[in-house]
């Protein structure tokens, strides 16, 4: 009987540990992924194939649903990333998501984020309203403009596209490709725009200046004259347009006033930019004109008679184009080198971005570079001539300045219309490009750089960031490090600093050489009155200043200790007395150099609110001394 209970309760358990089993797997058949969002879609994003990481609780099979798939079908348990096959500009808000398991049990559906693609790098336009977007400067897009006017000019700001030319005409984009036409208020030809300091300006015939701040509703200024303008930039907190006649005038409120300036030329001139704290407008015979404040102009020298119609800066250069693929550049927009462009056709327009020089001109024709040097000629898809050109990337940056003091740098610059972020790169040797070391997403015009290495020189460059990417390099700044100095400035390429505490002349020749330089020899009037307002007062404080002029070896006859300056017609040789600089106005103070008591070191003396020269005893101890490295 026993035997027949133990029976009987062994097959119970038995079907019961069946039934559970049985119960269990039934459970985990039915039980479906979960899946969730991880990383979402950078937005707004450049790349057209962007990434996106979301998580599954099962392995299963992934199904794509709205405007996003991609060449993975297979989810893993944990994290996935997926790249989204190629897709084009424009707002993504239906993606989704849905991973079914191998027993068929499909998870819930995961919405991904909305994002935007914006992977148009340039924008061409041209006669027969031609419109030509491209990525990379390569391939190029043929876009429908709704008119068929003439395009001369195109810029990009406040996440728009602005195009405008004949008969008053003003085309307005989000994305390059779909275009809406808007009022003017003139039917005048309009030849040249740009966008600076939250505004759109607009030039063009009998003297029509137009302003706007969101590209739809324009306002008329009063240029106060008649002239064509053809051509206008922004820099150093002031518009300038330039024209035919040698036309220049400036603006410092957003165009409400404009004031005229004396070019020095009667030529028509066509393009006008501003980069490395300098104006460069070009125009007929191989104009080329300068400035630092669109005020006062100097003509360069060319070397070429062809018209010259578009300028740009990029990469440390200078690029202007024109007549007979006439291609120039330069370094500091003085002295400028030809080129080969391969090309005979007029070119119009040129723009840098992307790590890209693009120029665009007759019959289609387009050509890219790098450099500026090597030219690469491209299919634009038209045979209409191309007028301008423009990049979706932020402008350089202007006034990038840097001050050190005991291991800290402070940097500060102007900020940049339209940019979301800045990234500085930084080295502690010169040559500083876009592989250096990168300070990324500072969100202000200004970086303290700290935790540093006195007795260092560091370099720096910043860029401005937009949803595009990230645009060309400023011009560089540097500061010295050291416990012995109080601070440094940048200024011109060099390195100046005020040394810690006053000592004689020979003392601070010394400290300028431990510090791999020397006392500062003054080549220029600017430089000499920025020297003045960046350390006469240093802190507050009025402060005499050693400098490298010395007479000890012939009274009377003075000369910079560290060598002779040639190539400036004399100017900073000539320094005995009765020296003036190229403006006429005197080197040395009222009665200075006068040798009162062996004097025989130059000095400014701040203390007497003065920036010109004073002849000082070399063993006086008051002063402090100013270096100056290349």
């Amino acid at each position: 009987m026993n035997k027949i209970i133990h029976i009987i309760l062994i097959t119970l358990f038995s079907l019961t540990i069946f039934s559970c089993a049985k119960k269990e797997k039934e459970e985990e058949k039915t039980e479906a992924p979960v899946i969730a969002e991880v990383y979402p879609v950078t937005t707004p994003t450049s790349d057209p194939s962007p990434n996106y990481t979301f998580s599954s609780t099962k392995a299963g099979t992934i199904i794509y649903g709205g405007s996003c798939s991609s060449g993975t079908t297979s989810a893993t348990s944990g994290n996935n990333t997926i790249t989204f096959l190629t897709l084009s500009d424009g707002t993504y808000t239906d993606c989704t998501i849905i991973v079914t398991d191998s027993d068929g049990n499909a998870s819930n559906t995961l919405t991904i984020t909305s994002f935007i693609v914006k992977t148009t790098s340039y924008v061409a336009v041209g006669s027969g309203g031609t419109i030509l977007t491209s990525s990379d400067g390569t391939t190029w897009n043929s876009m429908t403009s709704g008119t068929s006017k003439v395009l001369n000019d195109v810029t990009h700001g406040n996440s728009i596209f602005v195009t405008v030319g004949y008969g008053g005409t003003i085309l307005t984009s989000s994305d390059g490709t779909t275009w809406t036409s808007r009022t003017s208020g003139t039917t005048k030809r309009l030849w040249g725009v740009t966008y600076a300091n939250s505004t759109f300006m607009v030039v063009g015939n009998g003297g029509n200046i137009l302003t706007s701040s969101d590209g739809t509703t324009w306002s008329s200024r009063t240029s106060g004259i008649s002239n064509q303008l053809l051509g206008v930039t922004y820099g150093n907190s002031t518009f300038v347009t330039v024209g035919v006649s040698g036309t220049i005038l400036t603006s410092p409120d957003n165009g409400t006033t404009w004031t005229p300036k004396t070019s020095g030329t009667i030529y028509q001139l066509f393009g006008v930019t501003y980069a490395n704290s300098t104006f460069v407008t070009v125009g007929n015979s191989g104009t080329i004109l300068t400035s630092s404040d669109g005020t006062t102009w100097d003509n360069r020298t060319s070397g070429t008679s062809n018209i010259l119609y578009g300028v740009t800066y990029g990469n440390s250069t200078f690029v202007t184009v024109g007549d007979s693929g006439t291609i120039l550049t330069s370094s500091d927009g003085t002295t400028w080198t030809s080129r080969t462009s391969g090309t005979t056709n007029l070119l119009w327009g040129v723009t840098y971005g992307n790590s890209t020089f693009v120029t665009v001109g007759e019959s289609g024709t387009i050509l890219t570079s790098s450099d500026g040097t090597t030219w690469t000629s491209r299919t634009s898809g038209t045979t209409n001539n191309v007028w301008g050109v423009t990049t979706t990337l932020p402008s350089a940056p202007d006034n990038l300045s840097a001050s050190g003091a005991n291991n800290t740098v402070t940097l500060t610059w102007n900020s940049v219309s339209g940019a979301t972020s800045y990234t500085l790169y930084w080295d502690n040797v010169s040559g500083i490009d876009s592989s250096d070391t990168a300070i990324t997403s500072i969100t202000n015009d200004n970086y303290t750089h700290s935790r540093l290495d006195n007795g260092s020189t560091y370099y720096y460059k910043v860029a401005a960031v937009n949803s595009y990417g990230t645009g060309t390099l400023s011009s560089v700044a540097s500061a010295l490090l050291s416990a012995n100095i109080q601070g440094s400035e940048s200024n011109e390429g060099h390195t100046y600093a005020l040394t810690s505490g006053t000592m004689n002349w020979a003392a601070a020749a010394t400290a300028a050489a431990s510090a791999g330089g020397y006392l500062a020899t003054l080549n220029t009037k600017a430089e000499n009155v920025w020297l003045y307002n960046k350390f006469g007062n240093f802190g507050g404080t009025a402060r005499d200043l050693w400098i490298g002029s010395k007479d000890n070896v012939t009274e009377g006859t003075w000369y910079w200790y560290n060598g002779t300056t040639s190539g400036d017609g004399g100017v900073s040789d000539n320094i005995s007395s009765g020296a003036t600089w190229p403006d006429g106005t005197d080197k040395w103070a009222s009665g200075e150099p006068n040798d009162s008591g062996t004097e025989d070191c130059g000095s400014i003396r701040s203390s007497l609110s003065v920036s010109t020269w004073n002849d000082k005893n070399c063993v006086s101890t008051s002063f402090y001394g100013i270096i100056e490295i290349e």
